[in-house]
């Protein structure tokens, strides 16, 4: 079994100023007509199959596939209701990648039971031609809400959005991802139309929250936590959305141990999370819905590095 560790979101939030409710006593059991959601979430693992080598400066001995695999097996044996996603950049980053093209990782994210995932930058690495190529060894959809590929040949192979039902609470799920020009090759998007990522998720939101009555929507983002690189950002997104509950990041390859809390331009909570790169983290953020009232609270957690302890 692999060893971790969960630690509380407890304290201040970023920059709403608000305390985070201590939940502490219904954790372990949502109980008292409370329905728990499980979501863990990864990001920017870049063909980092094994782990990292016991010499390597930084992440000695951390992450690998095989690790990441039994942390989530151990967490669906303890949750009822478990979701996972990815926020984009599997491809492109070690030998694997270079020899199998992606088939590998979409394998073991299949065997892993990933529910979805969005379009990171490196997914282009290889033009469309290879992400097509990959995708049958994909077992669960990329949702793609900003890329129009309808000139493409990826055309009618991503979902704008999709929505999760678990224990009669539904979940909205969409993906919006870094603007390509500038970032990759002509050559590698060829006739993709990126379009702007506040507004598409201003629109399918709207289409989540009021037509579909979703009771949890979660923004799963390849743009980067803030705005120092880049136009679009998660922080923006944030404060100017109004139906996102919680925006799982990639891209910036950001290590937030403790989820970042804004306030939307309703001033409702929305929470953001990444865990940084390569696989070392497993994020996890429980929601607890009172069935027929809505959401109740929130308690946002990162596991501890995987590391070498079984």
């Amino acid at each position: 079994m692999i060893g971790f560790g969960l630690s509380s979101l407890k304290g201040m939030s970023k920059s709403s100023g608000k305390m985070l409710p201590n939940i502490k006593g219904v954790s372990k059991n949502a109980g008292n007509g409370l329905v728990k959601i499980t979501i863990l979430h990864t990001n920017d693992s870049h063909s980092h199959i094994e782990p990292f080598p016991n010499n390597d400066p930084k992440y000695p001995g951390l992450g690998g596939f095989a690790r990441r695999a039994a942390l989530i097996k151990k967490i669906r044996k303890e949750e009822k209701n478990v979701l996972l996603f990815d926020s984009g950049d599997v491809f492109q980053g070690t030998p694997y990648f270079n020899m199998y093209g992606g088939e590998l990782e979409f394998k073991l994210m299949s065997d892993m039971g990933y529910d979805a995932a969005t379009i990171g930058n490196h997914e282009f690495d290889n033009g469309l031609e290879g992400i097509v190529k990959q995708l049958p060894f994909a077992k669960f959809p990329f949702i793609s809400s900003n890329y129009d590929f309808s000139k493409t040949i990826m055309n009618g192979k991503t979902l704008p959005y999709k929505v999760f039902v678990k224990d009669d609470i539904k979940v909205g799920v969409l993906g919006l991802g870094v603007e390509l020009d500038g970032l990759v090759g002509k050559k590698e998007y060829g006739e993709t139309v990126w379009l702007n990522p506040y507004e598409k998720a201003a629109e399918i939101t709207h289409l989540l929250k009021k037509d579909m009555k979703c009771d949890l929507i979660v923004a799963l983002t390849h743009l980067g936590v803030d705005c120092d690189q880049t136009k679009f950002c998660d922080i923006d997104l944030a404060k100017q959305s109004k139906n996102i509950d919680l925006i799982l990041g990639g891209h910036s390859h950001t290590s937030i141990d403790k989820p970042y809390k804004f306030l939307n331009s309703d001033k409702k909570d929305v929470y953001i999370c990444q865990e940084g790169w390569a696989g070392i983290k497993l994020g996890r953020v429980d929601f607890y819905f009172e069935k027929g009232k809505g959401l109740k609270f929130a308690e946002a957690y990162t596991t501890k590095k995987i590391n070498n302890r079984v």
